[in-house]
Parts: C-alpha cells; structure tokens; sequence
C-alpha cells in the first residue's frame, strides 16, 4: 500500500517489503507517529547513538536518518523495507546501520527506542543483550499499540532496566518511558533455550531442539509440529529438501536424519529461526549436507532444482492476519520444484490451503487430519 506518514520532519511515502500494490496493509502505524512526535515535542537530543530496535518496516530510521541511527531487527524483510524506504528518500547508503538481532549492538547506546514486539522473549533477550551498552544518562522510550502493551511488557523493561512508566494513550498507541540503572545483578539471558524432544515423533525422538528468542513455540514440541512430523515423506536418496519457514529446523532436522543423502536447505526471514535451526541441526550431529539461509522465501534459490518443499506458512504479519504471506511462499515453492516435485503443507483446518494449492498446482491431496490441522499434497505437474 503506498501512503505517507506524516512526520515532525515532513511527509514520508513508505511501503512493506515485498511492495505489492494490492496490498492495504501500512508500513507503519500510529504508535510510530507518537513516538516521533513526541522527540519532537521533548526535543530529545539525537546527536549521540541512536538505536532503534524492532523498527517494523524502516519507519522510524527512516524519519530519523539524518541523525545516522542503528536499526536493529529479527527480520529480513524489515531489513529489505528499510533499504528501499531510506532510497526513496535519497538517504545515502550507510547513513543508517543496518543490524541484526544476532549482531553485537553498538558499544554506547544514548537514544534507545523500542517498537515493542509481539513476542515478550525477544524482547527481555534484546533488552538483557541491549543493558550493558546503556548509562545513566540514557533515553529509553518504548512504543506500540495498547493492544501491544502488557503488565507484564512494562514489568521487562523495569526488571532489566530500571524504573518504567507509560504515557497516555493517543490513537491507541502508548509510549513507554524508562530509566536506566547501572546494575551489576541484571538477571542472565535464558535465551537460547535447549530441550529435548519427546518419544514418538519420528526421527528426532529424544533429539535436542535449540531455540533463539522470539521464534515459535520456545520451550516445547508445538502440537501442529507434532502431527507435520508424523506425515512426514519418506524420501531417499540425493534430494534437494526445504524447510521452507523453518522455524527452530525441527521439520528440516528430521528429514536429514532420516535420509542421510538428502541436501537440506532451513530458510526463513527470522534471524532468530535460521540461527535456532543451524543449531539445532548442529547439537544433533546431523550427518550430510545442509545450508542456512535468511531470506524471502525461496527467493533466490533456482527454478526447478528443488524436490521436496515441507511448509508451515505463518498466517499474521506482526498483528495482522493475513494470508499473503502462505500465497507467496507455494508460489515460490512452486517455481523452485523440478516438474514431479511436491510441497508438503500442514495448516489449520479453517484456513483453506487446499484451495489455494488447487489454483495454483492444479491439485491438492489431503495426506491426514485431525480436529485441528491438515497435512495437503500439491504435486508441480
């Protein structure tokens, strides 16, 4: 959706990465307006370091670039959103610092804004990560919608950081204000986090699973991974295999260890989750090959080089619901399968995937069910 954010510092034309005309969706919402507007407002200095973390889709930086911030974010095509927001803009190249939420943060940090994110581990991981480069003299603000903010969002910021309080509400936005404190007994960082998986569930039975913040399901086997797990093909030989959103590579980790000869490629737009998967693959001793990717897709990967494509597509993007993003990756799968290749895809029964597989592969096989989920068959013909 093209738009215009309206800023302290001018109008802003922004759009999601992949930029799709048909897509309603902003690239921004108002609890980014209120924080602009209220370092403005407040006229925060920014002549320091200025980080900014969980920027949804380069809004923020991208208002802010003049005062050359540091994005951190867990997803790739928040990385993709913001190069292409910042030249729009003519913002030169290397003007913002683009990092990831695997990279080291910035040594001093003097500005700290948070675009508070769904998921309250990435956020106590990121903070506990983020608290050594902080000082007294440190501006923290956080921002997000009330729907976003929790009791328990207010009490990670205060238990890490120091004392924390929340603004008013406007547009139903809320800002966050906190006040570092040096500490020398700041809580340590449970994330990753390690466990091992249950009996009956296929080739990783009592098999250790790795998990980064932020990634699904963190300290259990979810039951929809469960059930993939026992459907699962069985596949031998030289295949060329993707754990298409792999997640913490659980899906991808079985397929190797079942079918040593098998060419794995664990790709998904979370750091996080092709971190979590290339170590979950490397704590079991996974014999063959593997890749790890973070990228869109199977963007990027050759047409018709691929066999089989094992797919649990996401159906929300950040708070929305919506089903773009399954579209896009059987799509994708469907372009990288060689002609006899499958994707193979678990979903809620409510969501319809069969119909989508249908337009697009001209086929679909329901391969099992239960009251919850099914496991569909779409052969590239």
């Amino acid at each position: 959706m093209n738009d215009r954010m309206t800023t302290p510092w001018g109008e802003l034309a922004l759009t999601r990465f992949p930029e799709d005309p048909r897509e309603r969706l902003r690239a921004w919402d108002a609890s980014d307006e209120y924080l602009l507007r209220h370092l403005a407002e407040r006229e925060i200095p920014l002549s320091g370091t200025v980080v900014v973390v969980g920027d949804r889709w380069g809004a923020l930086v991208t208002a802010l670039a003049e005062h050359r911030p540091t994005q951190i974010t867990d997803s790739f095509l928040t990385q993709e959103a913001t190069r292409a927001n910042l030249a729009r803009h003519a913002v030169e190249p290397g003007t913002v610092r683009l990092l990831t939420t695997q990279d080291a943060p910035p040594d001093r940090i003097d500005v700290l804004l948070v675009r508070v994110p769904k998921s309250l581990a990435l956020l106590e991981d990121q903070l506990l990560r983020l608290a050594p480069s902080l000082h007294e003299g440190t501006v923290v603000i956080g921002t997000g919608m009330v729907k976003e903010i929790h009791t328990s969002t207010l009490q990670q910021f205060e238990r890490i950081l120091g004392p924390t309080r929340t603004s008013l509400a406007e547009k139903k936005a809320r800002l966050i204000f906190c006040t570092p404190e040096p500490s020398s007994a700041r809580p340590a960082n449970p994330w990753p986090y390690t466990y091992t998986l249950p009996d009956g569930v296929g080739a990783v039975s009592g098999r250790t699973v790795v998990n980064h913040a932020g990634v699904f399901c963190a300290d259990r086997l979810d039951i929809g991974t469960r059930f993939f797990l026992g459907q699962l093909p069985d596949g031998k030989g030289a295949q060329r295999v993707v754990d298409l959103g792999c997640g913490n590579g659980v899906v991808g980790t079985a397929v190797a260890l079942a079918n040593p000869e098998a060419e794995v490629l664990f790709v998904d737009e979370s750091f996080q989750a092709v971190a979590s998967a290339e170590a979950t693959y490397r704590a079991n001793g996974v014999p063959g090959h593997a890749e790890f990717r973070v990228g869109d897709g199977l963007a990027g990967v050759p047409s018709g080089s691929v066999d089989l494509v094992l797919n649990n597509p996401p159906f929300h993007s950040h708070q929305a619901t919506t089903d773009t993003t399954a579209w896009r990756m059987f799509s994708g799968a469907r372009r990288a399968l060689r002609p006899g290749g499958e994707l193979w895809v678990i979903g809620n029964r409510h969501l319809g995937y069969h119909v989508k597989l249908r337009k697009l592969f001209g086929n679909s096989q329901l391969v099992a069910s239960d009251p919850k989920f099914v496991v569909l068959r779409a052969v590239k013909r």
